[in-house]
């Protein structure tokens, strides 16, 4: 979008902004609360990287998560992602980016409550019949403390 909106062109603006945040929270709680088949939803269309790991789409994204997030008793990764400076830019009306900081605390019998994982996200995301999508979700971890719940082990890759 250009710098000479109209009032129309700027309430789209903001409106596409606010439905962009929703899925960039979205993705966390479901992280959050253990939805693999919620957030496989959520990028059916995208690229989704984590550090030098790639994956394309709704099966591979679910896969990705069952073979590389540690899932605990109550079926959730016992984590808490806290999402920050968000900054979102509309480049066209079907197309937008953002990128924003997270924060993932995480608590269980054995690990006290604790920051384990400090990073960012860059989306990209596309407006497809009539509704805004990821295209793409790049997580690029930055701090890194107590990964062993959180993040599954070769091993436990090979099995599934």
């Amino acid at each position: 979008m250009s710098h000479n909106l109209s009032k129309l062109d700027s309430i789209d603006r903001l409106i596409a902004e606010s439905e962009i945040s929703r899925l960039i929270s979205t993705y966390v709680h479901n992280v959050d609360d253990g939805k693999i088949a919620e957030n496989a939803e959520l990028l059916a269309d995208a690229r989704f990287q984590v550090g030098e790991a790639i994956v394309h789409g709704r099966d591979e994204v679910a896969k990705f998560f069952q073979n590389n997030v540690q899932h605990h008793d109550d079926g959730t990764p016992r984590t808490w992602h806290a999402v920050s400076n968000v900054i979102i830019d509309v480049d066209t009306p079907t197309s937008a980016r953002a990128v924003s900081y997270f924060t993932v605390h995480q608590e269980l019998a054995g690990l006290p409550l604790q920051p384990i994982v400090t990073g960012r996200y860059l989306d990209t995301f596309n407006f497809v019949d009539g509704k805004w999508r990821f295209a793409s979700r790049s997580v690029q971890p930055r701090l890194i403390g107590e990964l062993g719940y959180h993040v599954a082990t070769p091993a436990d890759n090979s099995e599934n």
